[in-house]
C-alpha cells in the first residue's frame, strides 16, 4: 500500500495519471457514465458531454453550458480544446447574447456581459493552472485580455495588459508559437506604464528581423524611442528613418493615432504627423486630426 500510494502520487504530479473522480462529478454524469469513467474511459464520457453542451448552446442556456464544461474538464483536465472552447463560449457567445438581450435593461445587460467575460477568463486561467506552460491556452488568454472589445471588462487596464504580456511571453518562450505571438507580447507590454524601457528592449530586438516590421510594431517602436529620449529624438526624422518615406510614415502613424481606444503609447506621434502632413502638402480639412477613429486590421 505505501508503495502504491507513493507511485500513484508521483504519476499524478507528473500529469500521467488523473486525479480521483470527485463525488460531485460522479453525481453530475450519472451512474452509468461514472462506472465507465472509473473504468479508465474518462475521455469517452467527456466526449459525450461535449455533445450535450451543443444542445444547451442552441437553447441559449449559458449557465448549463458553463456547468457542462466544468464537468467535462473534471473528466479530461489535460485536453486543451475543452478549456479553450468553454472559455470562448463565455467570453464571446454568452457575453454577446447578454449584451444584445433586449429583455434586459441597459445596466443589467452591461453587468451580465462583464460577468460572462470574467467567468470565461477565470475558466481559462484554471485551464492554465491544470496545464502549466501550455502555449495554446496562454496565447488565447493573451488574446482575450487584449481584445479591444473585451479588455474594458477587467477594469484595471494596467494589470490586464501586464497579465496579457506575461501570458504571451509564456507562449512565445515555449518555442511552439508563431512569431507573431512575441510581437503581441510587445504590444501588451508597451501599454503598461512604467515598463516602457523593458518594452523598448524587446521592440529593438524584434525590429532587427525585417519579417517583424508590421505597421503596428514600427509605430510602437517609434513611440517607445521618443519616450526613451524626450527632447533628444526628433520625431519627424525618426519617423522617416523607421518608415522610409513621408507617405509611408504618415499612413502608418495616422492609422495608429486613430486607435485611441486601445491605449497604445503615442509619444511623439502627433508632432510627427503634423510635420509629415506639412511635407506632403495635406490641407487642414484632410488632416488625420479631423477624422474619426477606425478599427485596425485583424493582424498587424
Amino acid at each position: 500500500m505505501p508503495l502504491e500510494v507513493a507511485l500513484t502520487g508521483g504519476l499524478r504530479a507528473a500529469g500521467l495519471f488523473p486525479p480521483p473522480l470527485g463525488i460531485d462529478t460522479r453525481d453530475k454524469i450519472g451512474q452509468t457514465s461514472a462506472v465507465v469513467a472509473l473504468g479508465g474511459l474518462r475521455t469517452l464520457v467527456a466526449s459525450f458531454l461535449n455533445l450535450r453542451w451543443l444542445t444547451f448552446f442552441s437553447e441559449r442556456r449559458w449557465d448549463d453550458v458553463h456547468a457542462t464544461f466544468n464537468t467535462i474538464v473534471d473528466l479530461a483536465p489535460r485536453t486543451v480544446y475543452y478549456w479553450e472552447t468553454g472559455a470562448w463560449n463565455q467570453v464571446y457567445n454568452a457575453a454577446a447574447y447578454y449584451q444584445y438581450d433586449s429583455q434586459l435593461p441597459p445596466l443589467r445587460r452591461s453587468e451580465a456581459w462583464r460577468a460572462s467575460v470574467l467567468r470565461g477568463r477565470e475558466f481559462l486561467e484554471r485551464g492554465i493552472r491544470n496545464n502549466p506552460g501550455d502555449p495554446q491556452l496562454n496565447e488565447y488568454l493573451g488574446f482575450v485580455l487584449t481584445d479591444r472589445h473585451k479588455f474594458q471588462a477587467f477594469r484595471d487596464p494596467d494589470a490586464t495588459f501586464a497579465a496579457a504580456a506575461a501570458a504571451y511571453g509564456i507562449a512565445a518562450d515555449s518555442g511552439k508559437a508563431l512569431p507573431k505571438v512575441r510581437r503581441f507580447q510587445l504590444y501588451a507590454l508597451a501599454r503598461v506604464p512604467g515598463r516602457e524601457a523593458e518594452a523598448l528592449v524587446l521592440a529593438r530586438s524584434l525590429y532587427q528581423n525585417p519579417g517583424n516590421r508590421t505597421p503596428t510594431l514600427q509605430c510602437v517602436c517609434f513611440a517607445l524611442e521618443v519616450h526613451a529620449s524626450p527632447g533628444v529624438v526628433e520625431p519627424h526624422a525618426l519617423a522617416l528613418s523607421i518608415f522610409g518615406s513621408a507617405a509611408e510614415a504618415r499612413e502608418s502613424l495616422a492609422r495608429y493615432w486613430l486607435r485611441v481606444g486601445e491605449r497604445f503609447p503615442v509619444h511623439g506621434v502627433a508632432t510627427a504627423l503634423h510635420a509629415l502632413e506639412e511635407d506632403l502638402g495635406i490641407p487642414p480639412d484632410k488632416s488625420i486630426f479631423h477624422q474619426a477613429p477606425t478599427p485596425p486590421p485583424d493582424d498587424e
